[in-house]
């Protein structure tokens, strides 16, 4: 799955300086100081697998807790 751009995005998120680029690339979002929207791209296999099982695994890299996230399966989540 790979976060790809969008014509709303309005900054770009970097990786922490202790990270690799291979380990953590660059995530562009939406941010309007109160909600943080990034937009992801499943490959063909991945499709595959949501479709036959179901599943979307979410990793927060944050040991304590995890902040509030929503997913969403729709063509934008923009009003128009």
């Amino acid at each position: 799955m790979d976060a790809i751009n969008f014509k709303e995005s309005t900054r770009r998120l970097t990786a922490p300086s202790n990270m690799t680029k291979e380990e953590c690339r660059s995530l562009p979002v939406f941010s309007d100081g109160e909600v943080c929207i990034s937009k992801w791209k499943l490959t063909w296999r991945e499709r595959i697998h949501c479709l036959f099982h179901g599943y979307v695994w979410v990793r927060i890299l944050s040991g304590n807790t995890q902040p509030p996230i929503a997913l969403n399966a729709e063509k934008t989540v923009f009003e128009k």
